[in-house]
């Protein structure tokens, strides 16, 4: 990185530059640090500026092409031939196949997230308009919300639009969020933190997610008939995961996603489930530092293995 200058009239602008070489092109960020600044003004606001300008650079880059990670050609020629096990398409699903797979991943994707609302109370709620006793508002909102949202995209046609990302956040979070449907302002900026403090991803800068949402956009609009629907689903859910457009709620629209992309393509939806959890964040956490697709794919597959041998509930 190095400080660039400009001049405007009588005044001196200083810029922070960085350039970093993208195959064969080179790409340049500038960051403004401020107007007819000293040495020591310039010093000081360095650190922080170097750390801001990094973090612009990190998430410009955050669309990967899966061609560029460890998949192989003849690995996408494999998933694009395919129907993931013999699976049926959705038009072949029965109501009751639905009925059980919105039970589950209602359970499921909300429990992931720190629900302690029960398999069976879930079946109740939707099946009997069951309240379970002991569980907060939110939760059972939110419910609620995850089975009206799998409703709404099993009718969808949309694949992948900004609009469509909001409306899904709005409809699980209306009556337990109140910035449902609404995108990190400028200066909200959130992070994932384990148990014991620790880190495990930020979200792209709040400035950004506009913009890098837009990106993925047209990355899935150019690649839709070029990618496997599997591959197509696994980079459209991990990079809105890195992205985290939301100041909350960002995994279980992340899934919802996931499972929008493969519905457009005929495929049946898939749950991920609670137990394995763990799995997932290894998943997303490859993708995300080393731009491997493979643990994502390879859950993918895994969970549909386990709905099939269970008679595709």
């Amino acid at each position: 990185m190095h400080v660039e200058t400009r001049r405007q009239g009588r005044r001196i602008k200083y810029y922070l530059a960085h350039s970093t070489r993208r195959g064969a092109r080179v790409l340049k960020a500038r960051l403004f640090l401020g107007s007819d600044l000293s040495r020591e003004e310039l010093a000081r606001g360095r650190p922080g500026a170097e750390k801001e300008l990094r973090s612009r650079v990190e998430a410009a880059a955050i669309v990967r092409d899966p061609l560029r990670t460890v998949l192989s050609e003849g690995e996408l020629e494999q998933l694009r031939s395919m129907r993931p096990l013999g699976m049926p398409r959705i038009s072949h699903l029965s109501e009751k196949d639905w009925q059980d797979f919105t039970a589950d991943f209602a359970y499921d994707t909300n429990a992931i997230e720190g629900s302690t609302v029960a398999r069976p109370e879930v079946a109740g709620m939707l099946e009997d308009r069951k309240w379970p006793q002991g569980r907060t508002r939110d939760e059972i909102s939110e419910t609620y919300g995850v089975a009206e949202a799998v409703s709404y995209i099993r009718k969808g046609r949309v694949h992948l639009s900004l609009a469509l990302v909001k409306r899904l956040h709005f409809i699980v979070f209306r009556n337990s969020l109140p910035f449902a449907g609404k995108f990190r302002a400028r200066g909200e900026e959130v992070a994932v933190v384990a148990g014991d403090g620790t880190v495990m991803h930020r979200g792209a800068p709040s400035g950004r997610v506009v913009p890098l949402l837009r990106t993925l956009v047209d990355w899935y609009n150019r690649n839709r008939k070029r990618y496997p629907p599997l591959v197509l689903a696994a980079v459209v859910h991990n990079q809105f995961e890195n992205i985290h457009p939301f100041r909350d709620g960002n995994g279980r629209v992340g899934r919802l996603l996931l499972n929008n992309i493969l519905l457009r393509h005929g495929l049946p939806p898939v749950n991920i489930e609670l137990k394995r959890r763990s799995v997932y964040y290894r998943a997303l956490q490859e993708y995300e530092h080393a731009g491997n697709l493979r643990p994502m794919l390879e859950l993918i597959l895994l969970e549909y293995r386990r709905r099939k041998a269970s008679g595709n509930r």
